[in-house]
C-alpha cells in the first residue's frame, strides 16, 4: 500500500496538462479528479456506457495513467453506474484533500 503525502495529494487533484485533457463522449472536457467527480454526478447515461463497457473502462484508464491514482482507477473500475463512480472521486477527492493539511 502506498503512503499518501502532500506532494503526491497536490499532484492528483491539480489540473493535467492540455495534451492529456479527458474528453467524455458529449464532449466536455476534464483536467482534474474535481471535474471528472462533478461530470459523474451529471452525467447521461449514455455517456457513461460509452465510456465503460464490459471492455474497456476509458475512466479507470485515464485516472490510473494520467492522474495516477492507482487506487482511484480500482475504485472506478467497479463502479457500475456514474453514481457509484462519482461517490468514488468524491471519497477519493476526501482522502486527497485531508493529506494537505
Amino acid at each position: 500500500m502506498v503512503r499518501i503525502t502532500k506532494e503526491m495529494a497536490e499532484k492528483r487533484l491539480a489540473d493535467v496538462s492540455d495534451d492529456f485533457i479527458f474528453r467524455c463522449y458529449d464532449g466536455q472536457p476534464l483536467k482534474n479528479l474535481r471535474e471528472l467527480g462533478s461530470a459523474f454526478a451529471n452525467m447521461e447515461s449514455e455517456v457513461f456506457v460509452h465510456h465503460v463497457t464490459s471492455e474497456k473502462n476509458d475512466f479507470n484508464n485515464w485516472v490510473r495513467d494520467i492522474i495516477g491514482d492507482a487506487k482511484l482507477a480500482k475504485d472506478l473500475g467497479k463502479s457500475m453506474n456514474s453514481q457509484q463512480a462519482a461517490q468514488a472521486v468524491s471519497a477519493r477527492i476526501a482522502f486527497l484533500e485531508s493529506k494537505l493539511a
